[in-house]
């Protein structure tokens, strides 16, 4: 191949020079051209994009302030006297109604109703006497104003002329209510805008750009429904880039896009925000156009752009081989000098003519032609040497290569396809990586973020850099404990949205090359199912407690004889239901308690105290549950019980032992004691509860005092029956009193269960709300 190619150089340097020439000046003519060509090809695509973008928000800002002038109008028209004032007649109210329809052609209905919906007078008299009241427009007028989107006709369109082309009629609703002289609502002044309006909007706008027939016009509700366009699409659900970027806030924008026909186009969109009083419905407008008839503009631009190069070139190439004849003209002499030489005549080397480098090389050829045999034997000699060295150091530099290549192939594939956003930052504190999932999340593309610093994305505190320019501060400082470790933070994102994210950071590299590497989750759905978990929980539980409520007072009731004496097999089965009634009513305390302990909504008021009271309390209190279950109570004492002294909230930690009794009476051995130690420490007290029961593994210890865990005991038992929310319960109110719970083995076998409690503590009221980063 390569000697084919050569076949077709020609061998004179005179030639190959003219060649070069006319080569480098057509690629830089080219080259020069398609920079210039491509630089107008983007303007021109900006243009015809933004061309596409004003359509969108002129039509879009006809449509917002011609719906503000109905809204007014309708609102201006409800205010006039005529409506409430005895003096006019239901005739006399049609003819103003239908003089304010001939005003405006596109109102294709008035009407006027009182409170309980029934029409009393409208234009034309139509649907006049009809029932109205179950119509959103009426019932949402007669709250103050309604503005409805977009229907179709239900009961006019049958009324009404039918329309050109025998279209549906589509209707936009306008209602207010109307009242008399001392401000009392009489009824509601509705009115139907024709839809058709809107496509006269859309052709005053399009039109006025002469692209009737390559442009299209869409209105897309707020939920992405067409409301107008082209025939096949109306009706349908679109799930567009260019609907969900569409904002109110930005003026009007473009993309390329694939639509659902499988074509591209070229899309302009804007959202309306409303105009003044008018609220607005959240409509976006979307104007498209083939890709290839957009770019129209640019396929004569590069015919033209073609043909100047060409000229461009020829041009250039004629002047390069002019000179390259001129300056190969002494290269020649030279050429036959040393052709002589080699043939072996004793001729000096030409001088080269009037270019003082050729006279140089002459010189240099003549003084090299005396040592030219000793340096050929010494380069045949070194060539030996040279290549072997050459090939072993290529061999090894193909080998690192690849091993660095594969590595960041490796590296960034595994970045890439990580599920968690990555930003990786350099020593100055500029942003050196960034991920698709960071793109997705945070919304700046990847070529926009690299080379940013992090304060000029505005993400969060957490992430920023210090006030200097060097990165190894704020790693020193270590801001909020985040190195090394994963934690919970709200990020904001590019349109200023907060982001609950899991973040973690850590150092990579070394020395130039160290980086801040950060990882960031999002947890928003996470923290969505938390809410609605514990919402769902504090619900059922506010629900059930007062149909448990009135069942149990009933049941006490039936058993204390009010419905006369009952036979032993009724109070039999009254009993079984009272005690699983009680049973419920305890099951929805529990998970009422930990809702509110959850969500940081349950008050404790501690008051520095003696716990031997408290002891005492819980003894008296569950030692009929002891007596049932053949279990016996002891409360042991020491000599310095009475100085057991703690800053506790008395109602939260008598739950927190009776709770404890309850679970060792449960698994005591019949005839067996339940003992409660009270013991006074230099801090605080202790308070234990032990039992003789069959114990519980070391490595299921941590896990009783999760919500609903229920763990078998040792001798590998069924779990007591329980909600599983009693320890977690009795954990979370300890540890609110700055104390601490714990388990171990009882001396002689069995559990103990170790309530340590501080002689003083600071305990925060309890919130009205709950607020979750």
């Amino acid at each position: 191949m390569q000697s084919k190619l050569n076949s077709f150089i020609p061998r004179g340097l005179g030639a190959q020079l003219a060649l070069a020439f006319s080569l480098l000046s057509v690629v830089l003519t080219l080259a020069l051209v398609a920079v210039v060509e491509r630089r107008a090809v983007d303007q021109i695509k900006i243009r015809i994009g933004n061309s596409l973008a004003d359509l969108a928000a002129q039509t879009s800002d006809k449509l917002e302030r011609g719906m503000f002038e109905r809204y007014r109008e309708v609102g201006l028209i409800a205010s006039r006297t005529i409506l409430t004032n005895p003096d006019y007649n239901l005739n006399q109210r049609r003819q103003a109604l239908a003089r304010v329809q001939q005003s405006y052609a596109y109102y294709e209905w008035l009407g006027v109703t009182d409170l309980d919906g029934k029409v009393l007078v409208a234009s034309n008299g139509l649907l006049e006497g009809a029932d109205v009241s179950k119509r959103p427009w009426f019932a949402d007028g007669l709250r103050g104003g309604h503005v409805g989107d977009v229907h179709e006709a239900l009961l006019l369109d049958k009324l009404l002329p039918p329309q050109e082309g025998n279209a549906p009629r589509r209707f936009v609703d306008v209602a207010f209510p109307f009242a008399d002289d001392e401000g009392r609502v009489r009824g509601v002044l509705g009115a139907h805008l024709s839809w058709n309006w809107a496509r006269d909007v859309e052709r005053s706008v399009v039109g006025s750009a002469d692209r009737e027939g390559t442009v299209q016009t869409l209105i897309l509700s707020s939920t992405g429904r067409v409301l107008l366009g082209p025939k096949e699409l109306m009706d349908t659900t679109l799930s567009l880039e260019s609907f969900r970027n569409a904002t109110p806030t930005r003026r009007g924008d473009y993309t390329v896009e694939r639509w659902p026909d499988g074509k591209e186009y070229l899309v302009g969109y804007q959202k309306g925000s409303g105009y003044a009083s008018y609220p607005g419905l959240g409509w976006v407008v979307l104007v498209r156009q083939p890709v290839d008839l957009a770019w129209q503009p640019l396929v004569e631009m590069r015919r033209h752009a073609l043909i100047s190069g060409l000229l461009l070139a020829l041009l250039f190439s004629l002047v390069g081989v002019a000179l390259a004849r001129r300056i190969t003209r002494p290269l020649k002499q030279l050429a036959a000098s040393a052709g002589e030489l080699r043939d072996g005549a004793e001729v000096a080397i030409a001088s080269g003519g009037p270019y003082e480098e050729v006279a140089a090389l002459s010189r240099s050829l003549n003084s090299l032609v005396f040592d030219l045999a000793e340096r050929r034997r010494q380069l045949v000699q070194l060539n030996g040497t040279l290549e072997q060295l050459v090939e072993s150091r290529t061999v090894e530099l193909r080998r690192a290569l690849e091993t660095v290549q594969g590595s960041e192939m490796r590296i960034r594939a595994i970045v890439d396809t990580a599920q968690d956003a990555f930003i990786g930052v350099d020593l100055k504190g500029c942003i050196s990586e960034w991920n698709p999932q960071a793109e997705q999340m945070l919304g700046w593309r990847r070529a926009e973020a690299l080379g940013r610093r992090l304060d000029d994305l505005n993400l969060a505190d957490p992430l920023r850099g210090s006030d200097s320019d060097a990165l190894p501060q704020l790693l020193a400082s270590n801001r909020q404990g985040a190195l090394d470790r994963r934690v919970e933070r709200v990020v904001i994102d590019r349109h200023g949205a907060e982001i609950p994210v899991e973040m973690s950071t850590s150092l990579t590299g070394h020395g130039e090359s160290t980086m801040l590497s950060i990882f960031l989750r999002d947890i928003t759905e996470r923290k969505r199912i938390d809410r609605a978990k514990n919402e769902f929980v504090g619900t059922v539980s506010h629900e059930l407690r007062t149909p448990l409520t009135s069942i149990r007072a009933s049941l006490a009731l039936l058993a204390d004889g009010a419905m006369g004496e009952l036979s032993p097999d009724v109070m039999e089965l009254i009993d079984i239901c009272y005690n699983n009634c009680i049973r419920l009513n305890r099951l929805v305390d529990d998970m009422l308690d930990i809702q509110k302990i959850e969500a940081g909504m349950m008050s404790f008021i501690p008051v520095t105290q003696p716990v031997l009271p408290l002891a005492r309390e819980a003894i008296r209190t569950m030692q009929g549950m002891a007596t049932a279950n053949n279990v016996s109570l002891v409360l042991d004492t020491g000599a310095d019980a009475q100085e057991a002294v703690a800053s506790i909230d008395y109602d939260r930690m008598t739950q927190v032992m009776t709770n404890l009794l309850s679970n060792a009476i449960k698994v005591a051995p019949s005839g067996s004691a339940v003992i409660l130690h009270v013991i006074a420490q230099a801090n605080g007290a202790r308070l234990s509860v032990a039992d003789r029961g069959p114990g519980i593994r070391p490595e299921l210890r941590e896990r009783v005092f999760q919500p609903f865990v229920q763990i078998a005991q040792k001798d590998g038992g069924k779990p007591q029956g329980g909600t599983g929310l009693g320890l977690a319960i009795c954990k979370r109110i300890v540890e609110e009193h700055g104390g601490t719970i714990s388990i171990a083995d009882a001396p002689g076998g069995g559990t103990v269960f170790h309530v340590n409690l501080p002689r003083e503590v600071s305990v925060a009221p309890a919130k009205t709300t709950v607020t979750m980063e």
